[in-house]
């Protein structure tokens, strides 16, 4: 398959109550994709599928071979906390593969990449919360992945670092021919990240809508065509029930 991830017909229950219903989606190279979406409609759920982190679906999970190497998946995943271990330091949260040796000339050039150099020894209670977010990206990275799995990962810090993140990801993302699938409630984000916006939406679950975002990196946030394309994506999640 020429797409790095793929999921087929993906259904997913809880006990009873089926969440998500015939979602299929593929992530080609170099892509950046935002799922967009009211609260409990299964973004995270799919993006946990996507991850290997729930085996328990019905349908298919495709990953193309090429992002099999080494002893990674290919695939990173960053969460909406930090998830910082607080003993360890920067650099060590970085770095931490189930124990083994991190590779510390990597690390540091992680923490140039994410604005962080010279705060590898730093503990987490001595940051920001967006520099603690800083440094869960880069962990991210740490195992070299194709695919990059953001779930909501900048919902907790305030504006102005939200869009600094935004830039940050996007900066990194080319820098290391990195594709993105991303959970997000903001459609001011969707819309200025992505290159496509998938809306889901119903109960159980659907892809309801899908926009392709024509435009070039760097993007201006006050662009015509931007607020077009949020006001589309406004339109199909008004449209779904609450």
């Amino acid at each position: 398959m020429s797409a790095l991830l793929r999921l087929h017909n993906i259904r997913k229950s809880f006990a009873e109550l089926t969440v998500l219903d015939n979602v299929s989606l593929a992530l080609a190279a170099g892509e950046i994709v935002s799922l967009l979406g009211p609260s409990g409609c299964g973004k995270s759920t799919l993006l946990r599928i996507a991850a290997g982190l729930d085996a328990h679906f019905e349908g298919e999970l495709e990953r193309n071979p090429l992002l099999d190497f080494g002893s990674s998946s290919g695939i990173g995943v960053v969460f909406q906390e930090p998830r910082l271990m607080p003993w360890l330091s920067v650099a060590e949260n970085i770095g931490f593969v189930d124990g083994r040796k991190a590779d510390h000339r990597w690390t540091q050039q992680l923490l140039h990449d994410v604005g962080l150099e010279g705060r590898g020894e730093a503990l987490p209670k001595q940051l920001s919360g967006g520099m603690a977010q800083r440094v869960a990206i880069a962990r991210g990275l740490y195992g070299r992945p194709q695919v990059l799995l953001l779930d909501e990962p900048f919902s907790a810090v305030d504006a102005f670092t939200r869009m600094k993140l935004q830039d940050l990801v996007i900066k990194l993302a080319a820098q290391y021919d990195i594709s993105v699938l991303m959970v997000t409630h903001d459609l001011d984000e969707a819309v200025y990240l992505s290159d496509r916006v998938i809306i889901l939406g119903g109960q159980p679950s659907r892809i309801v809508a899908e926009l392709a975002v024509p435009l070039a990196h760097p993007r201006d946030r006050r662009a015509v065509e931007l607020a077009f394309l949020k006001g589309e994506a406004l339109t199909a999640l008004y449209q779904q029930p609450t």
